[in-house]
């Protein structure tokens, strides 16, 4: 037996998300990615953690990994440690060696400069009047 649908009845993939969850929801985790014609930026919102207790990291040239790293604490303290830990492959052609990190008011931004291979450079001032033709296209 076959039931009808209700009249207020939409698929859910023609309900906007934000009705669906209302609530302004990010993952404790989450790592906001933005890709510029220059580099990949990464940043996420780590708030309670000392600029000591970060690590950012690549891993066999591959990978890049965020992580916090719990530092000694002189006394006994209740409020628990913040873990984070996040593992992104790294596009084919970044300079690793570029990699920069920054962390200010509780966020992290690691910029992945992009390589940029420069294509050789013909001066036109060098060039002669009449080029000689070595070989023709069959």
């Amino acid at each position: 037996m076959e039931f009808p649908a209700p009249p207020h009845y939409l698929p859910w993939h023609l309900v906007p998300s934000n009705l669906l969850f209302p609530y302004n929801f990010t993952p404790e985790n989450y790592v906001h990615w933005t890709e510029t014609p220059q580099s990949h930026i990464f940043s996420a919102d780590i708030p309670g953690v000392r600029k000591e207790e970060l690590r950012v990291e690549v891993e066999d040239s591959s990978y890049l990994i965020i992580r916090t790293e719990a530092a000694a604490m002189d006394g006994e303290s209740t409020v628990p440690l913040r873990k984070f830990k996040r593992k992104f492959r790294l596009p084919g052609r970044v300079d690793i060696d570029g990699i920069s990190a920054e962390y200010e008011n509780g966020v992290i931004t690691v910029t992945v400069p992009r390589l940029i291979r420069r294509g050789f450079y013909i001066d036109p001032a060098t060039v002669p009047e009449r080029l000689e033709v070595l070989a023709r296209a069959a």
